[in-house]
């Protein structure tokens, strides 16, 4: 099973631009898990809404248009499709979770929160890095678990090219890769098993061209369930992908 994970900034953007449709013709993914999508379904048009050869979900923020969202598109129909609210305790009005039910395994595709806007904010996400976590552990009693997405930040310093400079900023605070290092202990972050001391990055900011420089961020993830490490036959950075400010990363896998 090949699946891609790509915060598109923009669903009908990357569309327009071509480098969605691209995307699939070069790697023909099983599951394609998209974030920061910024569409409500109506919004979109029927090739989005039901892309040749894929069942499509989505979900959008119910607080304002054009804001986060996540959209999977998969070749193989699921058994459940599950989106927001995480639960009780953590309202995902945002649009930010889906949870796809195969019939061995349970895959997540998640745009975890910035946090940078306000400290009310860098609270939630924090709140929903341990809902995540808590989420994944239930569901893993049940089948192992594949999650991928946005997770905006850190795991070390190697995931970043200028480390010192950003110590203490969101997204390489020692709150969030305190909660990070919680997952890494239930969870395998399988590019960085893979790749020990490769320095990639998924993320650049656009305002400075610093993707030009590749002065970059690696805040695009795949975690999976430690029993399904060895099923895994590539994960890859896809640093050539252009059409938004992050690129995606491919896994291939035995399932």
């Amino acid at each position: 099973m090949k699946i891609i994970t790509w915060n598109v900034n923009g669903l009908r953007a990357v569309e327009k631009k071509g480098e969605l449709n691209a995307l699939i013709k070069n790697y023909s993914p099983d599951v394609l898990c998209l974030q920061e999508t910024k569409s409500e379904i109506e919004q979109l048009h029927d090739d989005l809404k039901n892309k040749s050869g894929y069942y499509s979900f989505f979900e959008s923020s119910q607080m304002r248009k054009g804001y986060s969202g996540v959209a999977t598109y998969t070749k193989i129909q699921p058994e459940k499709i599950t989106g927001s609210p995480l639960s009780s305790k953590l309202l995902d009005n945002e649009g930010r979770t889906l949870i796809t039910e195969y019939k061995n395994f349970y895959l997540l595709n998640i745009y975890f929160p910035n946090g940078g806007k306000s400290e009310e904010h860098f609270n939630y996400k924090l709140e929903y890095y341990k809902e995540i976590l808590s989420l994944c552990r239930k569901l893993e009693k049940k089948k192992p678990i594949i999650f991928c997405g946005d997770v905006n930040a850190t795991v070390a310093d190697i995931d970043l090219a200028r480390p010192k400079e950003n110590e203490g900023h969101v997204g390489c605070t020692k709150e969030e890769r305190d909660l990070l290092a919680e997952f890494k202990k239930y969870f395998v972050d399988i590019w960085r098993e893979k790749n020990e001391k490769k320095e990639e990055y998924t993320w650049w900011d656009m305002k400075t061209r610093a993707r030009d420089r590749n002065i970059g961020w690696r805040i695009d993830y795949f975690f999976i369930s430690k029993s399904l490490e060895s099923k895994v036959k590539k994960i890859k950075i896809l640093g050539d992908q252009l059409g938004s400010d992050h690129c995606p990363v491919f896994l291939e896998i035995d399932l």
